[in-house]
């Protein structure tokens, strides 16, 4: 009986483990992908070109952009930077600055009839309606709602006129010297504009906040309706989705500015803030903005680190 124990037990130790052989049967699969790995950063469907060469600056359809390193405020690559044209939402940024230094952000905002006279995009608060003025924010910056931007604007400042010059005192106090705004939610309005360079500015800013660095970081979001139902929005930002190393920051568009985007993204100890104004199809946003951040971190690789500064 001992005997045939051994046996058995040779012949045990002989088979292969199930770990073994799975993970046998499954390098077949695995082989394509290991001649030519995905890009770590970036999925379908805004996939760039593979060809692009990390050394040479990639091109770029949009008219006016601008790339800086988020610590020093180093301008990495520049294009019209200083053309004075409208941003659209992407202002939003400047209004969201202006609620979140403004504090108080667990306060309850009763909603008003008049946050409601705008178009095209709201989500359609009612008059009498409470909210935390932090979850109003928070879905400014994740889903873009103009209504929203209102109630904020005259919660804050009593009117949407005050309100404005309080934007644009910020804006000059943090060097935004070719801006001017007319409203909080970026819809056209003749004597409303800014540049690239100006609202990378107000990128770095608001990058360095601790409150709206994480709200623009936010990929997607429950709004609670005050009949209790649960509405999910996905964040404007597509390249939060595909690109892995991105971490904000805020979407716009109307006829007037075309398709733009200001996008930070941070590799490690590196950060990078993008502004990309004006493209008129919109995938070509996200390529551009792709585009410029990965050139941007591979050269911020390439250079020594410089200490941090003022943007």
């Amino acid at each position: 009986m001992s005997r045939l124990v051994a046996v058995l037990m040779a012949l045990f130790m002989a088979l292969p483990s199930v770990d073994a052989a799975t993970k046998k049967s499954s390098t077949p699969s695995r082989k394509s992908s290991a001649t030519k790995p995905e890009s770590p950063g970036i999925a379908r469907p805004f996939a760039v070109p593979d060809r692009d060469d990390p050394n040479v600056f990639p091109s770029i359809s949009a008219p006016s952009v601008i790339l800086c390193d988020a610590v020093t405020g180093r301008v990495l690559y520049e294009k019209n930077a200083d053309d004075v044209r409208a941003v659209a939402s992407t202002q939003k940024l400047l209004t969201a600055l202006v609620v979140a230094e403004g504090g108080d952000l667990n306060t309850n905002v009763t909603i008003q009839s008049s946050d409601g006279n705008c178009e095209p995009t709201k989500l359609g608060l009612k008059a009498g309606e409470v909210y935390k003025r932090y979850d109003l924010l928070k879905i400014l910056l994740v889903k873009s709602m103009n209504d929203v931007a209102r109630c904020l604007a005259r919660d804050n400042a009593g009117s949407i006129a005050a309100f404005a010059d309080k934007m644009n005192a910020k804006a000059r106090e943090i060097g935004m010297r070719q801006s001017n705004f007319v409203n909080p939610n970026g819809l056209t309005e003749p004597g409303q504009y800014s540049t690239a360079r100006d609202m990378a500015r107000l990128a770095l800013h608001a990058y360095r906040n601790r409150v709206l660095r994480g709200l623009m970081s936010t990929k997607v979001t429950v709004w609670r309706t005050p009949s209790g139902k649960n509405i999910t929005y996905e964040n404007t930002n597509k390249l939060l989705k595909y690109f892995g190393l991105c971490n904000g920051m805020k979407t716009g568009y109307t006829d007037a500015a075309g398709h733009c985007l200001v996008s930070s993204a941070a590799d490690g100890n590196k950060h990078l803030v993008c502004v990309v104004l004006g493209d008129r199809n919109r995938s070509d946003i996200w390529q551009d903005s792709y585009r410029m951040l990965s050139w941007g971190f591979n050269q911020m690789k390439s250079q020594p680190a410089e200490a941090p500064a003022n943007p």
